[in-house]
Parts: structure tokens; sequence; C-alpha cells
């Protein structure tokens, strides 16, 4: 065994003992120990789909075209109690889901959920192949404990009993150590004694204790990456960030001048992709440069259609000029097109906060101007920039995609109408409400194999590339730093067996990727 693991993977300004994998306000569900505590079924490697790992479940199989999945629980695991896993904790876990909808996170409703020997049956009124990743991730729980829990989504869970390889040693508001689980099924697989987890309370104390040598596993854009951390200790400092989705400058179609083909065509043209990647981004994301926005090289395994259809790594302000004289734009005395009396002149929104954004923005605007679109910058608070964004009040704003273990989560979180109610947006910000385009994600919804997906995906493909509903600019990262002073074994691009940025409870569809890398460290020189 080696020395205690120092993990860091959200700055919070206070803690409370709370360890509810379901209670997601909760700070301890930002800092990641309950993703060492509670196990899913299967877990997922999203640095590259379709490569998955079965968990607290043997296997999974699909039947009904899709409407049913069986999992086999795995034999002779036990609860950190020393009591066992059965059957009936995984069936009381998705129906405790089903009956409180403030735990149920990503919306796994199935229809029924039933036991047959060590085998959990759940039915589905449609096709859920592309929910496996929600489904698959939700986090077991001990049907002994939670069934005395009173209300589930505000139970506080003070010591949690979870089948994972570690359990709480001890909480204090500056942090949260956790101590091996002696009953835990892989426990060969243990090398870390501990984890603790403190509690820094900005992101500027994390920088600080990650360089100095007190962190071995962190999770933050850190601007100066390179100089501040690797440089300094070439040896032993190391980033890995794995494209988890991809970044767009989302449009509002609902709204002029963003909502003509000619005007996104332009911004697509002249926006320099390469420039926001090395500078906004630090040279921390990459340029998509494919204008169907599929994540690579994620998303390799569902590629080949997209090899034709790509966006230029420059800025091209010639072409975006061209894109909007053939349209019938014309430059005005002030410099900026107009059409119909109207200059093409858009505001890019976003949080101040968001200090890798607003770069970016930054860099947008000067670009769009060199093309003749009359764009200004407003940076504003996070809470605000949700509101409008919801609400569909804004021009252009940069957003974050949907990461998953297949495409279809992205396209899904693009294009989807039914993400768009009365009441606010929860996807499809852009508003795009396409009666065909839903068909087609139907369609991708039901396609079991990596093969069926690739084609179902073409159109969506196509339609991105042609229509812009989004403008793709970089990959969207996994956050990821690790120090190898204490251990080896971490993920990296040329063994990419996980993503390896530290989250919360492996639940809903959680990209946490903390019990996966634990498993693989082991003390430096051993």
């Amino acid at each position: 065994m080696g020395p205690t693991l120092v993990m860091e993977a959200s700055p919070e300004t206070t803690i409370t003992q709370n360890f509810n994998p379901y209670d997601t306000p909760a700070a301890l569900n930002g800092m990641g120990p309950e993703g060492l505590i509670y196990e899913p079924l299967i877990e997922f490697d999203i640095a590259a789909p379709p490569t998955y790992y079965p968990w607290l479940a043997t296997s999974f199989t699909w039947s009904d075209g899709g409407k049913a999945i069986t999992f086999a629980v795995r034999q002779g695991v036990k609860w950190n109690n020393g009591t066992p896993l059965t059957p009936a904790d995984v069936a009381f876990t998705f129906n405790l889901l089903k009956a409180h909808a403030a735990l149920n996170l990503n919306g796994v409703d199935p229809t029924s959920v039933t036991t047959s020997g060590n085998n959990v049956t759940l039915t589905f009124a449609a096709a859920q192949y592309a929910n496996l990743l929600n489904i698959a991730s939700t986090a077991i729980l001990p049907e002994a404990v939670w069934s005395k829990a009173g209300d589930p989504a505000t139970y506080a869970d003070p010591n949690p009993v979870g089948t994972g390889p570690f359990e709480l040693d001890t909480y204090t508001p500056q942090g949260v150590t956790l101590k091996v689980n002696p009953y835990y099924w892989q426990s060969k697989l243990i090398h870390v004694p501990k984890v603790y987890f403190p509690v820094y309370t900005s992101n500027t104390a994390a920088f600080t204790a990650l360089f100095s040598n007190q962190i071995d596993w962190a999770g933050n854009f850190i601007p100066g990456l390179q100089q501040q951390f690797v440089d300094t200790s070439p040896s032993t400092h190391h980033y890995w960030e794995a494209a988890g989705s991809s970044n767009a400058l989302w449009p509002n179609l609902n709204t002029w001048p963003t909502n003509q083909l000619p005007v996104r065509q332009a911004i697509s043209d002249a926006i320099n992709r390469t420039l926001v990647a090395s500078e906004g981004e630090a040279g921390l994301e990459n340029p998509v440069l494919n204008s169907t926005g599929l994540t690579l090289p994620t998303f390799a395994a569902w590629s080949a259609p997209v090899a034709s259809m790509t966006n230029s790594a420059a800025a091209d302000p010639s072409a975006a000029e061209a894109v909007l004289e053939k349209a019938g734009y014309t430059k005005g005395s002030n410099g900026y097109f107009q059409k119909g009396g109207k200059t093409v002149a858009l505001t890019i929104v976003d949080p101040a906060a968001y200090t890798d954004y607003i770069a970016d923005d930054s860099l947008v605007v000067s670009e769009l101007k060199a093309a003749g679109i009359d764009a200004t910058l407003s940076g504003i608070a996070v809470t605000t920039w949700l509101s409008d964004v919801a609400d569909g009040n804004f021009q252009l704003t940069l957003h974050w995609g949907s990461n998953g273990i297949t495409p279809y989560n992205g396209y899904a979180y693009w294009l989807n109408s039914a993400d768009v109610s009365s009441t606010g947006a929860t996807a499809d910000f852009e508003r795009l409400k396409n009666p065909a385009i839903d068909a087609d994600l139907a369609t991708l919804a039901s396609a079991a194999t990596t093969a069926e997906q690739t084609t179902d995906l073409v159109p969506l493909e196509q339609y991105v590339a042609a229509n812009l509903p989004v403008i793709p600019t970089t990959t969207a990262s996994d956050w990821f730093e690790y120090n190898s002073k204490h251990y080896v074994g971490w993920p990296t691009q040329a063994d990419p067996y996980d993503a390896g940025q530290p989250a919360g409870a492996n639940v809903a569809g959680s990209t946490g990727t903390n019990l996966v890398v634990i498993l693989h460290l082991t003390p430096t020189g051993s």
C-alpha cells in the first residue's frame, strides 16, 4: 500500500455530512467521495466508447427490440456492513427512482422491474439502446437502509453503506477521508489505503495545492497548465484532457439575423477554430474540423461517413463575405453587411465567470468583425445566462455539448425538439423544431449496433453540416491532471482505459471515472 491519495474534483465553499448520491446540489456530490462508495451496474469508458466494464452486473442482455434489458447481478458482493448485495437491492433502487421524481435525475422510467434468480429485468415503453448509460450508471442502494430513510430525496445518508472499494473514515468541515472497505469484492486491486478529499474554497486554492504537490488527482480547467504545472516537474506532473463532447456557438433560430442560414454559414467561415483552441482554450482543447460536430477521436468508431465533411482550420473572411453577398447582403457605409435596411449585428453572451469561454468569444467577435458582421460580447452572471438560454433570450452563445457512450447523446442534446417546452428548454437551446430530424433521432435511438448507429447518424450529420443549427468550435475536455509522485497507472492518451476526470457519484449518466481509475493505481516504484 502507498500513502493517502489526495483527490480534488470541485472547489466548495462549505460541506455538510451528506453522502446521498442522488442529492446533486450537495457539496460532497461534486467532490467525489460518493463515487468510491456507491457503484453502478456497468462502468463505461467515455474516452474510448463503446468500451465498457461489467461491474455490479456481470452482463446485460437486450430483448423485445430494446424495450427490455436484463442484468445478471454479480454474486459474492457485500455491502460495507458485511451483508450481501442481492438482486432485490437492484430492483429496489430502480423502483425507488421510479417512485420519486426528485431522485430520477435522467428520467429512467421502466414500466416494470422484475427479478428471477440472479437476474433483474427492466421493461420500457420504447427502445432504450440510446439510454444505456443512464440506466446502467444508476448508483445501487441497499434496500435495508434506504427503505427506512424516509424521503430519499432529502435523506442525508451521513454514514453511507455502499459496495465500493472505500467507506467513510472521518468527516470534518475541512475535508473527508475514506478508508478501504474490508468486504470489497475486488480487494486485490486496491493499492490505495485511504483517499482524502480536502475542501478548497476556490479554484485558486486548488491550483496552488496542485502546483505544490499537495494533490495527486485533480480535474480543472487550468490556464498555463504546461508552464505552471508540467514544466515544474515533467517526470511527475502530467495531464490528459480527453475530448468528451464538442463546444459550439448556438444561434437563436427564432431571432434575426442568426435565424438566417447565410449568416450562420458566414459565422462558421469567419471563425479561426485553431486559434480559439490554442489561445481561448489554452491549447487544452482541439479545433473541431469536421462540419458535423462529431467529437473525435472519442467517437472514431462511428466516424466513417464524416471524412468528407470538413471545416476550415483557419478563419476565411473572404468566404464569409462571399456567402453573404451571394444571399443579397451588401456592406453599408459602416463596413458591416446589411439587408432590408437592417445591419447584421449580433451579441455573443456567456457568463463572465467562464473565463475560457469569454476568451473564445473575444476571438470570435474580432473574427466576425473582420468578415463584416457587427459582433459584440456581453459577459453576464451564470444564473442570468442559464435562465436566458433556457428562455431563448439570446442571439448567440458558446455552450458545451453532451457526452455519452454513443454520438446519440450529443446530437439529441443539439437537435431534439422534445427538450423545448412552454416553461423553457433543457437542451436544443437554439429552438430547432424539425419533425424530420426528430424522426431521425428516434431511428438512431432504436439502433442496436455500432454499424446501425453509424448509418442512422448520417442524416443528422448532414443536417448539422448543411444547416448549422449549432456551429461547432472546439472539443469540450474532460479535465484531468495528476501527480505520479505517489502512484502510477493513470489513464493516458496512449492507454485510454478511462477519461480520468474525477467527478462525483457514479449516478445518472455521470462521467465519473473514480472507480475504474483508482483500481488501476499502484504505488510508484512498487
